[in-house]
């Protein structure tokens, strides 16, 4: 299936008495030592922390839902998302994590209503865990990023955003799985805005599909690996971001860290590392945006714990 804009805005429609209408914080030039504008989508401020909620509600309102009701593998922003919609629709459901996830999301789950399930060291395992709890079941798999539902409802990040900012001339996107970047790059295909995926070193699954010409495995191995860990994005993915992503960057561990930091100093931002790549690319150099361009950052997440923040808030 081809995502469209259509199915974007359908996506939007369905969800938008479910969801947060987060706000954008525009920048004046200077900050963040660019000279030119910066708009801060504070997607961070959506239900459950993160951007994954959308997704997780336009899957659950577009397709019935079995009585065993539905499940989902994490690192923990999409189980937190997946838990907070299935506890406001009284869907019953079971999150499987990896050992990896952080007690803060694990206690985010629960909070949320849902049974947790810590299955395995990473992301792959809890995924693993979860196809046969589905499949024995009959519990509605959510995929965090290879689904159409699922990247339709991320995309509508894109329309909101294009309503609140809309002269950008290029855009930063964290990468994971992929689904996010997919429904955005999909909402402006054909427009003037280039959109920008980030991805760790130790973490570029896309950016290897894109170099390889087809979805691939690698390695994981980063500080923002329970949030943009995954080994694999998938054909779907491979096959949306392909034609409509105009460039994927690499940043470090430490360039994270350093984003992190910067926008809990200045602006109170508590994001957790896969929220802060996007900016860390614009302050790194990873990305290197030309004189007065209108840059955009999503700040995707902030599902960060107290020891973390103390890590950052130095």
């Amino acid at each position: 299936m081809n995502l469209s804009r259509s199915d974007i805005r359908a996506a939007f429609d369905r969800i938008r008495p479910r969801i947060r209408r987060t706000p954008v914080l525009d920048l004046v030039p200077g900050e963040l030592g660019h000279d030119g504008p910066v708009s801060l989508k504070l997607e961070f401020l959506q239900h459950a922390g993160s951007f994954k909620t959308r997704g997780a509600f336009n899957s659950l309102l577009s397709q019935p839902i079995p009585a065993a009701g539905v499940t989902a593998a994490s690192g923990g922003n999409h189980g937190a998302a997946v838990a907070f919609a299935a506890r406001e629709l009284d869907i019953p459901a079971r999150i499987f994590v990896p050992k990896i996830a952080s007690a803060a999301k694990i206690a985010l789950i629960r909070r949320c209503g849902a049974e947790i399930v810590i299955a395995g060291e990473r992301y792959a395992d809890a995924q693993a865990a979860c196809d046969r709890h589905a499949a024995g079941s009959g519990a509605l798999l959510i995929h965090p990023f290879s689904a159409p539902a699922t990247m339709a409802g991320q995309g509508t990040v894109a329309l909101e955003w294009d309503e609140q900012a809309p002269e950008l001339d290029t855009v930063l996107v964290a990468v994971g799985g992929g689904g996010l970047i997919g429904g955005i790059a999909t909402w402006w295909a054909g427009t003037t805005i280039r959109v920008v995926g980030v991805e760790p070193e130790g973490s570029r699954a896309l950016h290897a599909a894109l170099a390889a010409g087809g979805a691939a495995d690698v390695e994981v191995n980063s500080v923002a690996a329970d949030s943009l860990g995954a080994r694999n994005v998938g054909e779907l993915v491979y096959g949306t971001c392909r034609d409509t992503v105009d460039q994927v960057v690499l940043v470090s561990d430490a360039a994270i860290r350093d984003a992190q930091r910067r926008l809990w100093q200045e602006f109170r931002i508590a994001a957790e590392p896969g929220g802060a790549a996007a900016t860390a690319a614009l302050l790194s150099g990873a990305y290197r945006p030309s004189a007065r361009e209108r840059i955009g950052v999503l700040l995707c997440g902030t599902n960060i714990d107290a020891r973390g923040l103390a890590e950052i808030a130095v």
